[in-house]
């Protein structure tokens, strides 16, 4: 497999407090690769740096080998990297189809309406509140249209930040599932989950953060099984 995330020694936090210290690991391409450790970590922190929200103070990051550290969000989403972030963030007074056609921005409203039938076809429940105010939806329902708004990019790089929060065990099966479908697809998925026992089920690689450094990289079906990883890292907290 080839390399589609490169972390190369890079500090990066808020004004003077470093978060990330000097954290390199790999993500290939193709795999969904699942952030683990403890409250703290920097996981977070992890996604909001490579989406060009942080700037790092030191070290590269890589896409497909290509410099972007620096890179504002905007430019970054035209080179394929999607983020959904954390909580709720959409715009809760407009409707459904709106949203969907905020999150086309950089494509053209042209371009985003010839892709939206395909969003739809993803999430028959969204395509029945399409003209329903956002805020009218239910937990479930508002997380499948953030990842639905994601996908309108038809991105390459996907960064997912706890996508189970708020929402049923039946859900969230379903926003893993639909992970593995764009894995299926070609597209390479970062995330980080506070379910980690479910997410490593779903994951191909799980990368341990500690301090803001790597401290261990395997297998999600290694650490799934190891007893030790458990008492570690699983159930941990969400991070900053």
């Amino acid at each position: 497999m080839s390399t589609c995330i490169e972390f190369d020694n890079v500090v990066a936090g808020y004004k003077d407090f470093m978060i990330l210290n000097n954290l390199s690991f790999k993500a290939e391409t193709g795999t969904v690769t699942l952030l683990i450790g403890p409250n703290g970590a920097g996981k977070s922190t992890v996604l909001k740096t490579l989406f060009g929200l942080l700037k790092p103070r030191q070290g590269r990051i890589l896409l497909d080998g290509q410099e972007v550290a620096g890179t504002s969000p905007r430019d970054l989403l035209a080179k394929g990297i999607a983020f959904v972030p954390q909580g709720r963030n959409l715009f809760g007074q407009l409707s459904v189809l709106e949203n969907l056609e905020l999150g086309g921005i950089t494509i053209g409203m042209d371009e985003t309406r010839k892709r939206i039938p395909e969003i739809l076809d993803r999430f028959p429940r969204i395509k029945e509140r399409l003209h329903s105010k956002a805020s009218s939806l239910s937990g479930g329902e508002q997380k499948q249209l953030e990842v639905g708004r994601a996908l309108l990019l038809r991105p390459k790089v996907l960064l997912i930040d706890e996508p189970s929060i708020g929402l049923s065990p039946q859900v969230v099966q379903g926003v893993f599932v639909l992970l593995r479908d764009l894995v299926a697809q070609g597209t390479t998925v970062l995330m980080v989950e506070q379910n980690v026992k479910s997410a490593l089920k779903y994951s191909d690689t799980a990368i341990a953060l500690e301090s803001g450094r790597l401290i261990l990289q395997k297998p999600a079906s290694e650490i799934l099984a190891d007893p030790n990883m458990d008492r570690l890292f699983l159930g941990a907290a969400p991070s900053i």
